[in-house]
């Protein structure tokens, strides 16, 4: 794997991220307003409502580090995708401000009418916005996105049959998503009475989604011949086995009401999607373009990789923190500091007894990082010096952190 791979691995990684969550969010607005008008639909609102409020703002994240990483490391095919996809663009983004907006007007309000408007509004915008964004990359797989600046037609670019299917794959999928979500959050909640609901709706859309994907096969077949080749007989098709794997695997566990594992299974279903359709269309990015032609210089890739791995340091864990709360019920409550105690103890005593030690190892792994990247040109030396530069951001991190915190007054 060669440098100018790595920030499209970063970018596919965080495509996967927002459609597991972020498309979970679009999800859970379709069911809210698709319920009946009565106490239990309201029970059902309520809960698509409050279960993702916590995390909606932290799952949309990964649609800027998809589209950040893809300005710096691809300017010019970013370029080419904005300009020719720009309606899809400017339709999803419109989406996403509607669905962010209707959280706040939503909770300013108890009038019934009002709620129901808002619902209505957050859910359009929530079919809006994943068919939007699903068409753009059915416009990139069929090829209809060229390189340079607007060359592609503004709308038969994102409205073409591919387009039509991925966008309404990603609708579905998204539903399918929260349904599951939904279903295993009533269960640790101990809302009982929602868990047949949320089953229901998943393995209604689970349904879709399968009937869809069989039959985009035969829209891909006469769309995108070669990209429909790769699928079922290149590349591609260990992803397409896995994602068929974990989606039916995803189905039978919620049949039998296993909604945390399903959680699991749906994102591997979804990751693998993805996967199959970086690898049916690789190494071409646009058409006449291929990865390595559209990236960066060399300098700007490796400030590119230190900057998402110094950011996965303290990004993940965060919203694994986020995660553990909401799901655990614990979200802004406080809680006695129990058991981190000692952990925190053995760690002061074994920093103690290597002063400055963590220093010159990090030292070292950043010398040895920027000269393999800088240096070097062999793809191994590249991956050697990635590890490195991302040893230096956990050691130097677990170095400097606990001397910051050290004079820090204590509460």
């Amino acid at each position: 794997m060669s440098l100018q791979n790595l920030p499209m691995i970063f970018v596919l990684v965080g495509l996967v991220f927002y459609v597991v969550l972020g498309g979970a969010d679009f999800g859970a607005a379709i069911w809210q307003v698709l319920t009946s008008r009565d106490e239990r639909g309201d029970s059902i609102r309520e809960h698509a409502h409050t279960a993702v409020g916590p995390v909606w703002e932290a799952n949309h994240v990964w649609l800027i580090f998809v589209l950040t990483v893809t300005w710096t490391a691809y300017p010019a095919a970013l370029g080419s995708l904005a300009s020719t996809l720009s309606v899809a663009l400017f339709v999803a983004g419109l989406g996403i401000i509607v669905r962010g907006a209707a959280y706040a007007l939503r909770s300013g309000t108890d009038d019934p009418r009002e709620i129901g408007r808002i619902d209505a509004a957050s859910a359009i915008s929530s079919v809006l916005t994943p068919f939007a964004l699903g068409a753009a990359i059915g416009g990139i797989a069929s090829g209809r996105v060229p390189f340079g600046n607007a060359k592609g037609d503004l709308i038969t670019s994102w409205l073409n049959p591919t387009s039509i299917l991925i966008g309404a794959l990603a609708v579905v999928f998204c539903a399918y998503l929260a349904a599951v979500y939904l279903s295993a959050d009533a269960v640790r909640r101990g809302e009982a009475d929602l868990v047949a609901p949320f089953r229901t709706r998943a393995l209604a859309a689970g349904t879709l989604a399968g009937a869809l994907s069989i039959g985009g096969l035969i829209v891909l077949h006469n769309d995108v011949p070669h990209l429909y080749h790769e699928l079922v007989a290149g590349d591609g098709l260990p992803a397409v086995i896995v994602s068929v794997l974990a989606g039916v695997a995803t189905f039978a566990l919620v049949v039998r009401e296993r909604f945390e594992p399903a959680r699991y299974s749906a994102a591997v279903a979804v990751a693998a999607i993805v996967a199959g359709w970086a690898l049916a269309q690789s190494p071409t990015f646009l058409p006449g373009l291929t990865v390595e032609q559209a990236a960066a210089p060399h300098d700007v890739l490796v400030a590119i990789t230190v900057a998402v791995l110094g950011g996965a340091v303290i990004l993940f864990p965060s919203l694994a923190l986020l995660f553990r709360l909401t799901l655990g019920g614990r979200l802004g409550h406080g809680h006695e500091e129990q058991a981190a105690t000692p952990v925190v103890a053995r760690r002061e005593l074994v920093l103690a007894a290597a002063p400055g030690l963590l220093g010159r190892v990090a030292a070292a792994f950043l010398l040895a990082g920027f000269g393999f990247l800088t240096v070097a040109e062999a793809g191994w030396a590249h991956a050697i010096g990635v590890v490195a530069l991302f040893g230096f951001i956990v050691v130097g991190f677990a170095g400097t952190v606990p001397a910051l915190l050290e004079g820090e007054p204590e509460a």
